[in-house]
């Protein structure tokens, strides 16, 4: 009613003229209102920018908030490297830069593969990797029985000198820290005093709240420790060398290795395997003043499972197996052999070759001419090789490829099985009292590693022990009852073996036969071997 009121009060004339007014007020409003607001009418919210330029293949990965995050304008603040890095490979580009803006949203995860043409680089164009992430928080698995782990996307930041690792976020909903120690024996208190802990520190993203880069690495890193039980052959392989490979192998050689605990001369053991893992130096990150920066990294290394020298396809990261591994080591040493011989009716004659694994300390044979002899007799081709850290790994791993039996008494030195043919035989004597531990450290493995294995239980006669501690061998019980130092003192640092060789002769013989295609082959065995041994 008051509009038509007011529409008689205007002629017809000044009413036109009072709507072309309207309208054009109204125009310059919408205007004025869209100049003053446009900033706010951003396609996406503001989130958090990682660029790294390089080669390979990289995914975008987009954490949203959600759809409906109120809009506005992000900060940049780029991370430019102050120090060259003199242990990276050439061919390591470093370009970083990072946004931030805070939320306390829920997050969404978009992944998409896209393509960058690098500036300076005219050729075909490379790969872009660019992680955005708004509250980024570590992912650590403790439910392992033999490893912890932690493994982190984003902006991580590694101060060795402190053992720190810290996590930079936008956000950070608590003040929850986490320590590790990155060697695969959880839980054996003794290996571990001798493994330096991390402290991985979610922390905010500002001036003053976090160290500053000074050295940019584009690859994924790895840390994992050198101290424990490392030097001795079987922890070698079982704590790091394994679970190093089931760990990185993914990264196809873009992944840098930060090793604490740092043990030269292991390091020059195993140089052909972590050369083959890595394309980069190894970097020794304790005492390091630098803060390094990656994009990913992972601290500790995957051991999944309780057994020894054992991958559970099933289980491990990309399911790798033992028969990978064994793949793997034949590739890092260039072995030639991939299986053991054949024995065929009137075409072969070679004869199949026995390595004798010989230790000087404990759980040495006593009678070693003795066991070359019977062998030889037998038709064998006889080598006795002593392994330890003075012998030079890839040697080693040659000779013990080209043989088709392994012998030895339980200890490190039977984990050369790893080089191994396909096929070949593991022939494990087995002092007094080891029974449990021979079968569970390599008498299990070697099955995952399609090794044919047989082992021989000693008699007393057989054991130094009888003569020193008749009373200890009589009554084991009663040390098994001073805790796992007494029983190691004595089973394992004290016994020498003295083989039998009559009664250890049919399993050569058995062994030997097992080459055999034909059954003319193994009449021949054994009317050989009767006519040896009457």
């Amino acid at each position: 009613m008051y509009e038509k009121i007011f529409a008689r009060s205007f002629s017809r004339y000044e009413q036109k003229k009072l709507g072309y007014g309207a309208f054009v007020c109204s125009l310059i409003l919408a205007l004025t209102f869209c100049t003053v607001f446009k900033p706010y009418f951003g396609p996406l919210p503001p989130l958090n920018l990682r660029l790294s330029m390089g080669v390979g293949l990289r995914m975008l990965t987009i954490e949203d908030p959600s759809m409906s995050l109120s809009l506005g304008m992000a900060s940049v603040e780029p991370h430019t490297s102050t120090t060259s890095n003199p242990s990276e490979k050439p061919g390591e580009p470093n370009v970083e830069m990072n946004t931030s803006a805070p939320s306390n949203k829920s997050e969404k995860t978009v992944q998409v593969t896209v393509e960058a043409q690098s500036p300076s680089q005219p050729n075909p164009p490379q790969k872009t990797e660019i992680g955005m992430k708004l509250v980024t928080k570590p992912i650590c698995s403790t439910a392992e029985p033999r490893s912890d782990f932690c493994e982190m996307n984003g902006d991580i930041r590694v101060h060795g000198k402190s053992s720190t690792i810290f996590l930079a976020s936008s956000q950070v909903e608590n003040n929850t820290t986490w320590r590790i120690k990155p060697y695969a024996r959880k839980g054996d208190e003794t290996a571990l005093k001798h493994v330096n802990s991390f402290t991985i520190k979610p922390s905010l993203m500002v001036v003053n709240k976090i160290p500053q880069c000074t050295e940019n690495h584009r690859v994924p890193a790895i840390i994992f420790s050198l101290g424990g039980y490392t030097g001795n052959h079987f922890h070698d392989f079982t704590d790091v060398i394994i679970p190093l490979f089931s760990t990185s192998r993914e990264f196809k050689g873009e992944v840098k290795f930060l090793i604490t605990n740092k043990k030269a001369f292991w390091i020059a053991k195993f140089r052909e395997i972590l050369d083959k893992l890595s394309n980069y130096e190894i970097l020794d990150i304790d005492g390091e003043e630098n803060i390094h920066c990656f994009p990913r990294i992972i601290i500790g290394l995957k051991r999944i499972g309780n057994e020894e020298l054992s991958l559970n396809p099933s289980k491990t990261p990309n399911g790798y197996s033992m028969k990978d591994f064994r793949d793997f080591i034949r590739s890092a040493y260039s072995l030639k052999r991939e299986s053991a011989i054949k024995i065929k009716e009137g075409g072969n004659s070679k004869k199949p070759r026995l390595l004798i694994i010989s230790r000087r300390n404990s759980r040495a044979f006593m009678n070693k001419g003795k066991i070359y002899t019977m062998a030889k007799r037998l038709g064998y081709n006889v080598l006795i090789a002593e392994a330890d850290n003075k012998s030079n790994l890839s040697s080693f791993a040659q000779t013990v490829n080209s043989c088709d039996v392994m012998m030895g008494v339980h200890g490190a030195g039977l984990t050369n099985m790893v080089f191994l043919p396909e096929n070949a035989v593991l022939i494990q004597v087995v002092p007094l009292q080891l029974e449990w531990l021979s079968k569970y450290d390599f008498g299990e493995p070697s099955v995952d590693m399609n090794v044919r294995y047989l082992e021989y239980r000693i008699k007393e006669e057989e054991s130094s022990l009888i003569q020193q501690y008749p009373d200890e061998i009589r009554d084991p019980i009663s040390v098994k009852r001073k805790g796992w130092f007494a029983f190691r003192d004595l089973y394992l640092d004290r016994q020498n073996v003295m083989l039998n060789v009559i009664r250890f002769r049919p399993t050569l013989v058995k062994k030997q036969s097992s080459f055999c295609m034909s059954r003319s082959c193994h009449f021949f065995l054994f009317f050989f071997f009767f006519l040896i041994f009457p």
